[in-house]
């Protein structure tokens, strides 16, 4: 009979991912104004261990209480920066030794799954409405997309930045012995 997991085991399943984990992974949040994607977004860094993120145009700060009550106390556990210029932002990151690469739909975005994210990567999204601006897709190293099979036309930005996080992280685990 299958059962979930105790808390104890939980922390001993996760200590093992954590130990066969090296790469670092960090995020841009551009112009992310929804709370409660913020929120998301920062809930899901902390699951997938991203080191940094900066907020970059009017992001809304994870200090916001709508964001608070989806990231669950989770903005704690992730280095955060008041929100930049999206050039500056880039910069930042790859002053720490990241390949900067956006999560957006243009004509030269290779498909998320041969991005090359087994490595040091940042990744960055865009708002809701508008995702990346032209001077951050400007300034980044590359541009991948999620592949979609069905009649929806993009994903919610928090929603993106979880999928974008699953993918580096399994390319990075894919070779590991069972």
């Amino acid at each position: 009979m299958r059962r979930q997991l105790r808390p104890t085991d939980v922390k001993r399943l996760n200590r093992t991912w954590r130990r066969n984990t090296e790469n670092r992974l960090a995020l841009i949040i551009e112009s992310v104004t929804g709370p409660f994607n913020i929120g998301s977004i920062f809930r899901s860094a902390a699951a997938f261990g991203v080191d940094e993120i900066w907020l970059a145009g009017n992001a809304t700060p994870p200090t916001n209480p709508k964001a608070g009550k989806t990231a669950l106390g989770t903005e704690r556990l992730v280095t955060w920066h008041e929100p930049v210029p999206a050039a500056d932002a880039v910069k930042a990151a790859r002053e720490e030794g990241y390949t900067v690469l956006a999560v957006e739909l243009t004509a030269e975005a290779v498909p998320l799954h041969k991005a090359g994210l087994g490595r040091d990567v940042c990744l960055v999204v865009g708002s809701e409405d508008h995702g990346c601006s032209p001077a951050l897709l400007d300034a980044v190293d590359g541009v991948c997309y999620i592949p979609q099979v069905g009649r929806v036309g993009s994903f919610n930005v928090a929603v993106a930045a979880a999928i974008a996080l699953s993918e580096a992280r399994r390319q990075e685990w894919q070779n590991l012995p069972d």
